[in-house]
């Protein structure tokens, strides 16, 4: 553990932290942490320094937490907590004037956490909902100060507040303070999205209860999908089914999903848009080796799995990758000779670069070859700042399979 040099730090803006390496990086964990000046408390804003003692930014403090400093600006000059507003106005800018979203869709990433300067929460906007994930306590603290300016930008109402149990438990955040504006939103909400209707459950859904990020993918599904028969492993809710037989007028479509809640969601979105759809309640490792077996093929297979790494332990990563391996082995088995494979990881743990050599691995065991088309992401209303790209976690590769 190298040693801090000696400074003055008598004329430091109180309350300070000083960083014991030279770092860019937003998210500050224990071993990069020097001192701290002693009347830092939860939660505040504290003036950051680097190793030499020059001037570095501002971030919230938790000593308790994970990350115990998330670093929300780099700046030699001094900044305030009028910097939050700032922040949280150019976010919404980005959605609603430069990338006009509210004309495609009433729902999107509203706040990307890191990604918007904003670390430890992220809000997605569903209609007139705002629902925010929260994973800084110091976040925890001004959200209710912030809520009505988030409100009057985005033109939205209500407001849902989710706290992850073990992460609030580390960060001290207690849910409990939010169950009175919890309860004043409704439970769940129809939202439209590239003239498609969804249903929104927040509370049977997974995290937010419907994946924004996935938004341009849905969309461009469709163009592969016009008189298809198509199949939708891991199909949650049923965005991609839906776009690729609402949009792109799929002449059949199968959809898979091992959670029983998910499938149910699935069908009442079907419904909404008066899709005819096929819905599967089963595994889809299993479903795809049944069909496998049974000789049976698509003009399209999608592939959306939930995460698969989550940790960066060697042997829990490796059975992570090598279900990535798999499952896409399987799906290549089911697409027709120069039909479309569109494959996706949400593991933010696993490179592109990684992702497509596993499903390239799986292609060549077959005896099979991908012809690339493209590779994609999340929207951008996901942005992702320079200095951490470790948060551009979703890869979706498309393919054509001879």
């Amino acid at each position: 553990m190298p040693d801090l040099p000696q400074i003055d730090r008598s004329q430091w803006l109180r309350p300070w932290a000083q960083l014991k390496y030279f770092t860019f990086q937003p998210a500050i964990f224990p071993r990069l942490l020097g001192k701290v000046s002693d009347d830092a408390r939860p939660g505040d804003l504290v003036s950051v320094y680097d190793k030499s003692g020059k001037p570095a930014g501002a971030g919230l403090y938790n000593p308790r937490a994970k990350i115990p400093l998330r670093v929300v600006s780099h700046s030699t000059a001094p900044v305030g907590e009028d910097y939050f507003e700032g922040a949280i106005r150019r976010a919404v800018a980005l959605r609603r004037e430069v990338y006009r979203l509210d004309e495609v869709t009433d729902a999107y990433r509203l706040i990307n956490s890191d990604g918007d300067g904003l670390s430890g929460l992220t809000i997605d906007r569903y209609g007139e909902v705002l629902l925010c994930e929260l994973f800084s306590f110091g976040i925890a603290q001004r959200l209710p100060r912030w809520l009505p300016l988030l409100h009057e930008l985005a033109g939205t109402r209500f407001t849902r507040v989710q706290v992850d149990h073990d992460l609030g438990s580390l960060e001290g955040i207690k849910p409990s303070a939010f169950n009175e504006v919890n309860a004043a939103a409704p439970l769940s909400v129809k939202i439209r999205e590239n003239g498609v209707r969804y249903e929104v459950d927040f509370e049977q859904g997974h995290k937010t209860g419907f994946f924004c990020d996935q938004r341009d993918n849905r969309r461009e599904v469709a163009r592969f999908a016009k008189g298809a028969r198509v199949l939708d492993l891991c199909c949650y809710t049923g965005g991609f089914s839906l776009c690729a037989k609402v949009l792109g007028g799929a002449d059949d479509v199968t959809a898979v999903d091992l959670d029983e809640d998910a499938i149910a969601q699935a069908r009442r979105n079907a419904n909404l848009n008066q899709a005819r759809i096929k819905f599967v309640h089963a595994d889809a490792f299993a479903y795809a080796r049944q069909m496998q077996q049974n000789a049976e093929t698509w003009d399209l297979v999608v592939v959306d799995p939930p995460k698969f790494i989550f940790t960066r332990e060697e042997r829990g990563a490796w059975e992570g990758r090598q279900k990535y391996e798999d499952l896409n082995q399987l799906a290549i088995s089911l697409v027709k000779p120069g039909g479309i494979l569109v494959t996706g990881s949400c593991s933010g743990l696993l490179s592109l670069e990684e992702f497509e050599e596993r499903v390239i691995k799986g292609a060549h065991r077959l005896g099979r070859r991908l012809q690339f088309l493209n590779r994609t992401g999340a929207g951008p209303d996901h942005p992702v700042y320079s200095n951490c790209l470790e948060s551009r976690y979703l890869k979706v590769l498309w393919a054509r399979v001879a």
